[in-house]
């Protein structure tokens, strides 16, 4: 956790009706967040594309009408339970995290953003953090429908 008073705190939810396995496989995947994720453009891994600890992905996202460009780090990593992504750079550094939860036949994923915003940004943080629970909302609604939608039983 970003050990710093946090400007921005975003907090959001969904169920998917798949195991936590599945749902943790593809989230965790950076690779996959331009198919769920509205604002990321781009993602380019900085070493080996393998989700763990230590590894670096960098996005390139538009969000509030611009372009930024940010490094992750996976900080801590645990398949099916949590991944914890942390980038200090820029104005705005912030920590995300990612939780799965066996719950009713399916998965209860939390996706959290936090930072502390500097200069500009901190004037900024109560706009940016309603913009980004809807965004994070629509980005859970379309992870849902994807991993629901390519789990249903095909024809023959």
């Amino acid at each position: 956790m970003l050990n710093c008073r946090v400007g921005v705190d975003v907090r959001t939810q969904t169920f998917i009706a798949r195991p936590p396995s599945e749902v943790s496989h593809y989230a965790s995947d950076p690779s996959n967040a331009p198919a769920w994720y509205r604002n990321i453009r781009s993602v380019e891994w900085a070493n080996e594309p393998i989700v763990r600890v230590g590894a670096r992905v960098a996005f390139v996202a538009r969000f509030l009408g611009r372009t930024l460009s940010y490094t992750y780090e996976i900080t801590e990593f645990e398949p099916g339970v949590q991944m914890v992504m942390k980038t200090a750079q820029g104005p705005f550094p912030m920590e995300t995290v990612y939780t799965w939860s066996a719950i009713s036949g399916g998965t209860q994923m939390q996706l959290i953003n936090r930072g502390e915003p500097s200069g500009f940004s901190k004037l900024a943080a109560p706009m940016m953090s309603r913009a980004m629970r809807r965004a994070n909302e629509k980005d859970l609604a379309a992870l849902k429908e994807i991993l629901e939608r390519d789990s249903a039983p095909r024809g023959p």
